[in-house]
C-alpha cells in the first residue's frame, strides 16, 4: 500500500526508497515482528480464557508432553496478523502473485482455524473431515494457481506455454508443459506443502524455524527470479513480478520471529493448524509462482521427511500390522528413543539449514 509514496519521490527524494523491493522486504519483516510482539500477549490471554483446557494432548504420545496440557492453540492468528498487516502496508497489492499468495495464506489459515476450533471445543484430535478439508484446500490452491498461470502466460517472458510448464533444476532450457493440468499439479504442490508443515508442527519451535529458513530461501529465489538481469546471469527462469513476493516472505520471517518468542520452550502458545497450514501454503504458493516446485522438495526437505514417515508408518502397518517407527511423525520416534525435546528440535533445525543451502546451490548448477 505504501508503495504509492513513490509517486511523490520527485518532491521528496527519500521516498524513492519505497521503490526498492529490498527496502520494503526489510520494513515488512520489522513490521510483522512488531505486530506479533505488541499484540501477542493480548491474543494469548484471550485464547487462554476462551479455550480453557487448551489443545488436547495425544494419550499415546511421549510422557513429557502431558505437562503441556492447558497450553492454548490457534497461535497462528498472531502469525497471520503479522503477515497480512505487514503485506498490506509494504507489498504491491496490484501484483497478482501477492494477491494469490495472500489468498492461499488466509484460506488455509481459515481451514486450520476451524479445525483447531473443533478440536478444542470437543477436546478431541478429530477435527475437520479429512476429505472435506483437502477438497477445500485444493479449491483454494487451484484458484490461486490458475490466476498465477494466466499472469505468467500474459507476461510472455519465456514463451506461450511458460505459465503452464514445470521447470527442472540443473536443466536451463528443458520444461514440461502440462497445459491446464498445471492447475492440478500446482494445487497438489501447495496442498502438500501446507499439510507437510502441519505434520511437522509437533514440538515447541520445531516447525516455525524451518518455515523461516524456507521463507528466507524462497525470498532470495523470488527476488532473483523476478529480476531479468539476475535470472539471466544464473540461467534460471525469469518470472516478471515474482520479486514482490520477497516482501510477503519478509513478513513471514518477521511474524515467525515474533511467534518464536512466545513459542520457545516452555511454549506459552501453539500455532495449531491455523498457523501451520497457512505457512506451508504460503511457501508452496511461492514455489509454484517462481517455477521452483521441485527445488522446494529440497529446501523443505525436513517437511518431506516428516510426511514420508507418516505415509510409511501407515502403509506398512496396514500391510503387515507392524510399525516401522516407534511413533510417527518421525520427531516423535526420536523422542521415544530417548532424545530430549530440545535435542530433536535443534538437530532438526540443523538439518533444515543444510537442506536449504543445498536447495539454494541449485540456482547456479545449470
Amino acid at each position: 500500500m505504501l508503495i504509492w509514496l513513490v509517486e511523490l519521490s520527485e518532491h521528496l527524494k527519500f521516498l524513492n526508497l519505497f521503490r526498492y523491493i529490498t527496502f520494503r522486504t526489510g520494513a515488512s519483516l520489522f513490521t510483522s515482528a512488531l505486530i506479533v510482539f505488541l499484540f501477542g500477549p493480548m491474543i494469548i490471554n484471550s485464547l487462554r480464557i476462551r479455550q480453557g483446557r487448551g489443545q488436547p494432548i495425544r494419550a499415546d504420545g511421549p510422557q513429557t508432553h502431558f505437562k503441556k496440557a492447558g497450553t492454548p492453540t490457534m497461535g497462528g492468528l498472531m502469525i497471520l496478523a503479522g503477515i497480512v498487516g505487514a503485506s498490506l502496508l509494504w507489498a504491491d497489492l496490484s501484483n497478482v502473485y501477492v494477491v494469490a499468495t495472500l489468498l492461499v495464506t488466509l484460506g488455509f489459515g481459515a481451514i486450520g482455524f476451524y479445525d483447531d476450533y473443533l478440536k478444542v471445543s470437543k477436546q478431541s484430535h478429530k477435527g475437520f473431515s479429512g476429505k472435506a478439508r483437502l477438497g477445500i484446500e485444493f479449491l483454494i490452491a487451484g484458484i490461486a494457481v490458475y490466476f498465477m498461470m494466466r499472469a505468467a502466460l500474459a507476461s510472455g517472458a519465456a514463451g506461450s506455454t511458460f505459465g503452464s510448464s514445470i521447470a527442472f533444476p540443473f536443466f536451463k532450457d528443458f520444461m514440461l508443459n502440462l497445459g491446464i493440468l498445471f492447475v492440478v499439479f500446482g494445487g497438489f504442490v501447495i496442498v502438500s506443502a501446507g499439510n507437510a508443515v502441519n505434520l511437522t508442527d509437533g514440538l515447541d519451535g520445531l516447525a516455525i524455524v524451518p518455515v523461516m529458513i524456507a521463507a528466507a530461501s524462497f525470498g532470495v529465489i523470488a527476488y532473483l527470479a523476478g529480476n531479468a538481469v539476475f535470472a539471466n546471469y544464473l540461467q534460471i527462469n525469469f518470472v516478471p513480478g515474482t520479486g514482490e513476493l520477497s516482501v510477503v516472505l519478509g513478513a513471514v520471517i518477521g511474524a515467525g520471529l515474533g511467534f518464536l518468542w512466545f513459542n520457545a520452550p516452555p511454549a506459552a502458545i501453539f500455532m495449531g493448524d491455523t498457523g501451520s497450514l497457512a505457512l506451508g501454503g504460503t511457501i508452496g504458493t511461492v514455489a509454484v509462482a517462481t517455477k521452483h516446485e521441485i527445488v522446494m522438495a529440497i529446501i523443505g526437505g525436513l517437511f518431506v521427511i516428516e510426511t514420508l514417515s507418516v505415509i510409511i508408518q501407515v502403509g506398512f502397518f496396514k500391510l503387515t500390522g507392524r510399525r516401522v517407527f516407534l511413533m510417527a511423525p518421525i520427531h516423535h520416534h526420536f523422542e521415544k528413543k530417548g532424545w530430549t525435546e530440545s535435542q530433536v528440535v535443534i538437530r532438526f533445525w540443523i538439518i533444515a539449514v543444510g537442506l536449504a543451502l543445498l536447495g539454494l546451490s541449485t540456482l547456479k548448477l545449470r
